[in-house]
Order: C-alpha cells, then structure tokens, then sequence
C-alpha cells in the first residue's frame, strides 16, 4: 500500500531496514559517442551506492519521439536494478549522469548526449512538477517498453499493466535491436 504522505520513509518498523525496491531508468542518446554515452551511464549507475544493478538491456536504435524533423536516430536501452534509495535521490543521480555527459536543455524534445528517465521505483506513485513516477509516458513508448520487456518479460507498469500487454499494443515501427553494440 502506498502512503499518501509523499515525505514517507518505506521502512521496516521492526528492524528499521529499508526494503529493496526495483527501479527502471530508461537511457537514451543521440548525439556525439552514443554507445560510449550509454555506457557510461549504465557504469555511473553501477558506481552509485546503494544501487545494484540487476539487469542491463540489448541496445536498440529507435527513431526520435517528438523534437526537430531533423534530429538523429537514438540508441536506447534500459537498466533493471534494485535500491534503497528515494525516488527524489534516484532522480538527483539520473540528472547529475546527464549533466555529467554534457546534456544540454535547450528544448524538452532537442537532441542530447544523454537521456537517463527514471520510469519507476517500486510500486512508487509520485506526482509533483519535476517528478512523476511511475514515468507518465513510459506505457505508450515503444522505445522503453520493448528494451524493458527484453530483460523483465515479467515486468509491468504500476497502475498500467504488464509489459508484455503493453508491448503488444504499443507503435515499434522504427525500433530495431542492434545486437553489434554491446554494453559491459
């Protein structure tokens, strides 16, 4: 059950331990060394403390969503892990990666080195201006939903559904797997 106190600590009153929480984070790129951006945001997410990995998805190169007619296609992908941590500290690391990788915010749709989405932690419901959660387009992207179900067929959106139903219904006409990029 999810408190509706937004400050709420997730804690077990007895032991006073946190649980684990899975959390996604949907990474994209689309200018400068995209794999090598891709990378390096799956290796910061690594190096984070308190985030243990679980699961990276196969690359796939995906047409833009939105922006400049113009703009290059996306390498995208997505990390499976399991925290501790907040979903306002999750965000915090999602933007100083992208900072981090020379992310520029010209535009909401503009092309960028590094796109780190946090789509959900656990079964979180968050709902203020610079965080919503679970992520409030994921159910309708092609370019989260088939990476995800790659790795979490099992997977589903809190209050949306399984993966596998929303991948059946979701557009993935420009989304193809590119099996000769391997992330470590």
């Amino acid at each position: 059950m999810t408190s509706p106190n937004p400050h709420a600590i997730d804690t077990d009153t007895l032991s006073g331990m946190k649980p684990l929480r899975k959390v996604v984070y949907s990474i994209g790129s689309n200018l400068g060394d995209r794999q090598g951006n891709l990378q390096g945001a799956v290796d910061a997410l690594r190096d984070t403390p308190d985030v243990i990995v679980v699961d990276v998805s196969p690359v796939y190169e995906t047409s833009p969503v939105g922006g400049p007619e113009d703009s290059p296609d996306f390498l995208n992908l997505v990390v499976v892990a399991e925290t501790t941590l907040e979903p306002r500290t999750l965000l915090e690391r999602a933007l100083a990666i992208e900072d981090a990788y020379g992310r520029e915010r010209t535009s909401h749709w503009a092309p960028r080195t590094l796109d780190v989405d946090l789509i959900m932690v656990g079964a979180a419901v968050v709902d203020h201006e610079d965080l919503r959660l679970p992520h409030p387009l994921a159910h309708e992207r092609g370019f989260v939903l088939v990476p995800w179900f790659a790795v979490d067929p099992q997977g589903e959106v809190p209050g949306q559904g399984p993966l596998a139903a929303l991948v059946a219904e979701v557009d993935d006409a420009g989304i193809t797997r590119r099996d000769d990029l391997v992330i470590d």
